[in-house]
């Protein structure tokens, strides 16, 4: 890899997969210091440049519409759901996981569900570094910095102003995790998509993406999803993870989030 490419890529990877302190199997090498191979080659990654449309022009009727989602979140702040936002916002591992937690009804952890938790990390790299190619190329501003306002996680706030805003990292990694959990758990797939949903409208609520970047981001993340099923690789991690959800019930392991809360928090729409 060129150097100026392995600088872009930590870059990225520290702006959508920041913290991963968990020991990695050798095994399983990583791109980064502390960011796990995924799955996907480069050569085999989704190209998101060639997978999606430029993003709205200013004078179009969809960056309109992109104007009016952020203002109608404006009033969201302080509320359970600006919290919630807060709350995905964060992608440092274990923590990450947890997100998921509910809507499956079992804890995604290294110690709970091991097989599952390690797909759900080269997986997040695989959907991540697929955002690379039309974030590089459209370097789109951030809400918060169109409107020169405050995002729900202002320490973020300068790394995200030099990472594209179209497609959402954010949002393609939770769409893909919730494509796969419900694969793993497909009892629990209205739950798992809706979660994977609003995951992704918490970046809109927080105020670092656009509407149109979300749902860019969900596009992607399903293409890389698709991409994955032909990796035999993630195909066994995939058989090993329903066992380890299938022993997880048996145990009658419990989330490792309030799920009260977060459904409360859910429900809030504007």
């Amino acid at each position: 890899m060129e150097l100026h490419r392995a600088t872009s890529l930590a870059a990225l990877m520290a702006v959508l997969l920041s913290g991963c302190a968990h020991q990695v199997p050798a095994t399983v090498p990583e791109v980064a210091s502390g960011f796990l191979k995924g799955y996907l080659s480069r050569e085999t990654l989704p190209n998101s440049k060639l997978l999606l449309p430029p993003p709205p022009a200013k004078d179009s009727a969809a960056f309109t519409a992109d104007e009016a989602a952020y203002r109608s979140t404006r009033s969201l702040k302080d509320t359970p759901r600006w919290a919630l936002a807060i709350q995905d916002a964060e992608l440092k591992f274990p923590e990450v996981t947890a997100a998921f937690s509910c809507a499956v009804n079992a804890p995604l952890t290294p110690d709970a569900t091991p097989r599952l938790y390690m797909l759900l990390r080269r997986s997040a790299t695989d959907a991540g570094l697929a955002m690379n190619a039309a974030k590089d190329n459209y370097k789109r501003p951030r809400p918060f910095m169109e409107f020169n306002e405050t995002s729900c996680t202002p320490a973020d706030e300068p790394s995200l102003r030099r990472n594209g805003s179209y497609p959402s990292g954010h949002t393609g990694i939770g769409w893909a995790w919730a494509l796969i959990l419900a694969e793993v758990a497909p009892d629990r797939t209205d739950p798992i998509l809706y979660r994977g949903y609003t995951y992704g409208q918490s970046r809109v609520v927080c105020g670092v993406h656009w509407q149109s970047d979300v749902e860019a981001g969900r596009v992607v993340a399903a293409g890389v999803v698709a991409r994955l099923h032909a990796d035999p690789v993630f195909e066994a991690d995939l058989t090993a993870a329903k066992r380890e959800i299938a022993a997880a019930r048996e145990k009658q392991l419990l989330p490792t989030r309030d799920c009260t809360a977060e459904a409360a928090a859910m429900a809030i729409h504007k």
